[in-house]
């Protein structure tokens, strides 16, 4: 398996912005960072962080009393998260999570979650920095599904997803997006933003149920030759393809 290194190494004299360090070592994204700091829950040596510091990297650096280390590989690994299984390291009521799908590293983070009901394609990380790129909204990055519901798919349907629908319990109007009718009661949508059960919440607006949805694609990342509960970790030359167009959307 193919992996990339970082700009940043352990060796390095450079002082960075403690947050940035935090998101090289792969436990959080730097918006995560600036909370921990904030909460007073990270140390460099004997003093407690404050917002705006910079290190070198060859400090004692912890979180929560834990030591962390600067990750010398960035790693991203496309998982097929299956139906049934929930985004999170713990469960404390028992469910079962995708940290426990064979092959899948514990210390890799996702960036956006599908929620239990649904399955298809996460991308996990030890890299903060890139879960934070594809995670903001603002950059408008593509995730692609494919949608089954409890009634008939009809051209005006379509049409007012396509345009944004008001979602009433979050307050917000979704942004114009792709849709098409693949059967009598199915379709697949292309959005570019991450609202919570988005989809579900704009067929529920519309008088449909949702029966099954799968995420097939997240930027320039398919579901392409994985199976149901399988990962496989993305070669450098697909890593620099998301790295890419994370800075085309900064510009």
């Amino acid at each position: 398996m193919d992996s990339m290194k970082d700009n940043i190494t352990d060796n390095t004299t450079e002082e960075i912005r403690i947050n940035k360090y935090l998101a090289s070592c792969g436990i959080c994204s730097r918006r995560e960072a600036d909370r921990l700091i904030e909460e007073g829950r990270v140390k460099v040596g004997d003093r407690i962080a404050s917002a705006g510091m910079k290190v070198t990297g060859r400090e004692r650096i912890t979180v929560n009393g834990q030591e962390v280390t600067l990750q010398k590989e960035t790693r991203v690994v496309a998982l097929y998260k299956p139906e049934g299984y929930l985004c999170t390291t713990k469960d404390d009521h028992g469910g079962k999570t995708i940290y426990e799908l064979p092959g899948l590293d514990p210390s890799l983070k996702y960036a956006g979650r599908l929620d239990k009901d649904s399955e298809g394609l996460l991308l996990l990380t030890n890299n903060g920095d890139l879960i934070e790129g594809m995670m903001r909204g603002a950059n408008g990055h593509e995730k692609e599904y494919e949608v089954a519901v409890d009634r008939p798919v009809t051209d005006e349907m379509l049409s007012k997803m396509r345009a944004g629908i008001f979602l009433e319990e979050l307050s917000v109007t979704t942004r114009p997006c792709f849709a098409e009718k693949t059967g009598e009661r199915s379709f697949r949508i292309i959005l570019t933003q991450g609202l919570n059960r988005q989809i579900r919440r704009m067929c529920e607006t519309l008088g449909m149920k949702v029966l099954r949805l799968k995420r097939v694609r997240v930027m320039n990342i398919t579901l392409e030759g994985l199976k149901k509960g399988s990962c496989r970790q993305l070669s450098a030359e697909e890593v620099e393809g998301i790295r890419q167009m994370l800075r085309r959307k900064m510009k």
